[in-house]
């Protein structure tokens, strides 16, 4: 699988919408595979009409009563169209504005589910401009749904569709990273699976695991480069050697407050390093008052 080929070839891009993805920094099929989800939007569990709060972000399941009316405002800048919807609970009115097309994509009698936000005030019930699906379809509703960052001409379900003909392109087909004793020891998923699921998981649990076996690699790859960065400086460079006669309680001795144990050690750590021919590279970690700094003046001598 060539993962360095040409965002633009992916379906649903071209050239046009492959300069608007380059500005989030996708320029690859490998960097589109790659390009994480910011959140997650659960879509999948229905909530009755009765059970709804104001502000809510909820999913409904309903059927249409009446045709959409659509309203005009005087200046003709917008429309606005209303229809009603209910459940076996409650009466919902369903608002979007300035998409009169919807008028044919609805027939009375006939289930939808609808994903949107509440209003609910003096127990009239209104879902601004929800997303929607015919009942036994899940193209916006019923599942987890991604949401990406994004950038001017490009939205959330085109992201969405791009990235998910971008995963297509490589089903199965990625070369495992990981060693199989590897996965097998801490259960992780393998990396097929995990970049599929990181960007659409059944439900939560899957997500989790997706992400821990990406960010399981990721931190693993970094503290390899480290080691062998390590490594490389020990064997290349050399340091300052000081001499072993010099006795680190000459300066213990003369500090006006007794030491803990773990001060000792590291003490005796840093000592030990700088009696050595190597370069010495050391973190020395400690709360708020646990005098560090008196450990690194001598580290310092």
């Amino acid at each position: 699988m060539d993962l360095s080929k040409d965002v633009k070839y992916v379906k649903g891009v071209g050239e046009a919408r492959a300069k608007i993805l380059n500005k989030l920094g996708i320029y690859t099929l490998e960097d589109l595979i790659m390009y994480y989800p910011r959140t997650y939007e659960d879509r999948s569990m229905v909530k009755s009409l009765n059970d709804v709060q104001d502000g809510d972000e909820v999913l409904i399941k309903a059927t249409v009563v009446t045709r959409m009316n659509i309203i005009t405002t005087r200046n003709r800048r917008m429309t606005i169209c209303k229809m009603l919807v209910r459940d076996e609970t409650d009466v919902c009115e369903v608002v979007w504005y300035n998409q009169p097309y919807l008028k044919q994509r609805f027939k009375i009698g006939e289930e939808y589910n609808f994903f949107g936000k509440i209003s609910k005030k003096t127990g009239h019930i209104v879902m601004q401009s929800p997303v929607f699906d015919r009942e036994g379809l899940k193209n916006n509703t019923g599942k987890i749904i991604p949401l990406y960052p994004l950038t001017y001409g490009i939205s959330q379900n085109q992201i969405r569709k791009i990235i998910e003909n971008g995963l297509g392109l490589v089903k199965e087909k990625l070369d495992e990273s990981l060693p199989e004793y590897v996965l097998n020891e801490y259960k992780l998923m393998n990396l097929n699976s995990a970049t599929h699921k990181i960007h659409f998981p059944e439900n939560f649990e899957e997500f989790e695991k997706a992400r821990f076996r990406l960010a399981f690699e990721e931190l693993l790859t970094m503290q390899l480069l480290l080691l062998d960065l390590k490594n490389k400086c020990l064997q290349k460079q050399t340091g300052i050697q000081f001499d072993k006669n010099v006795h680190m309680s000459d300066v213990i001795n003369e500090l006006p407050f007794k030491l803990t144990k773990a001060q000792i050690r590291a003490l005796g750590e840093i000592d030990n390093d700088m009696e050595q021919d190597k370069v010495m590279n050391r973190l020395l970690q400690g709360d708020v008052g646990s005098r560090k700094d008196c450990s690194c003046d001598y580290s310092s001598i």
